[in-house]
């Protein structure tokens, strides 16, 4: 089966993400061509996640311009959704310990065959089906390179069993069922040792070398990625603040807000009097709820 995958341009220009406790992140900016290794950097809050699910889709951006395989954001964010994929984010993609890696892979599989050619092909009992399906499974498999034969008990071996690179190969196997043209990949660096730590790197420089794009968060990237940082210095983090408070100053130079910005009052610490902001306008094909949701299950992280 050919493997090789088109990739997603993604170009940022100074996008962020507020939230219910204040920005996530601020100020990011990129621009990558198809096929992209995007290594997200940062300390712990400082809203790596929060990027990934921005640039998926899965959260709206609140300032800022971004596209990603040429679809804007937060506009088109159904549609951006469709054409990306997770992995490995706690929270939003998780492995389930008590399932095994073969029903893991059955169950993903499963939600790609959605009305597609005959009727014969989309039924679970099909033939047409089936083989799809295994040839979905295996094709995922090798990309992700991980080989059920090592596995304690091959596709039967539970989540609960595998080592954390294998764990992490497997939610890297399931986002590439459906062939995104971007995989977001979190904590790629999560309690491994140096060792599985560059394999983890290189499985996924491979990835973007066969034209995936790849946006991933964590340390000790290869060279050759291309480095996003979400951390902010003590002046940046001051401008930001400093941002976020209403002016009233008629030479102020900062910009107004616009309609893709987020309506959530700043808190205590930014202003003590927030200026009323318009209603954002919701794109055709994604729920008021998403951005909260988000929220709600990674925090600022």
């Amino acid at each position: 089966m050919n493997t090789t995958r088109q990739g997603a341009a993604v170009n940022a220009s100074g996008i962020g993400v507020e939230g219910p406790r204040g920005w996530a992140f601020r100020g990011v900016a990129i621009t990558a061509e198809p096929g992209t290794l995007i290594a997200v950097q940062g300390p712990s809050g400082s809203g790596r996640t929060c990027l990934l699910l921005a640039l998926t889709g899965r959260m709206r951006i609140t300032e800022g311009e971004a596209t990603v395989a040429g679809l804007p954001l937060p506009k088109r964010m159904g549609s951006v959704r469709s054409r990306t994929a997770l992995a490995h984010v706690p929270g939003v993609a998780d492995l389930e310990p008590a399932l095994t890696v073969g029903e893991h892979l059955k169950e993903q599989a499963l939600l790609g065959h959605r009305i597609q050619g005959s009727l014969g092909a989309s039924l679970p009992w099909g033939k047409r089906h089936k083989e799809a399906t295994r040839a979905r499974v295996d094709a995922a498999l090798a990309a992700a390179r991980l080989d059920p034969g090592t596995l304690p008990k091959g596709l039967r071996t539970t989540v609960r069993d595998l080592e954390r690179i294998e764990a992490l190969r497997l939610s890297v196997a399931l986002g590439l069922m459906h062939g995104p043209q971007l995989l977001a990949v979190d904590d790629v660096d999560l309690k491994l040792a140096d060792a599985e730590r560059t394999e983890a790197w290189q499985l996924l420089r491979d990835l973007s070398r066969e034209g995936l794009t790849v946006v991933a968060a964590g340390d000790g990237a290869p060279e050759d990625a291309l480095i996003v940082s979400t951390a902010r210095t003590a002046t940046g983090a001051a401008d930001a603040e400093a941002a976020a408070i209403p002016r009233t100053d008629a030479k102020t130079d900062a910009a107004p807000q616009t309609d893709a910005e987020s309506t959530t009052p700043p808190t205590d610490a930014e202003s003590t009097e927030p200026a009323p902001a318009p209603a954002p306008t919701q794109d055709d094909d994604t729920p008021k709820e998403d951005t909260a949701h988000a929220f709600a299950k990674t925090g600022r992280a």
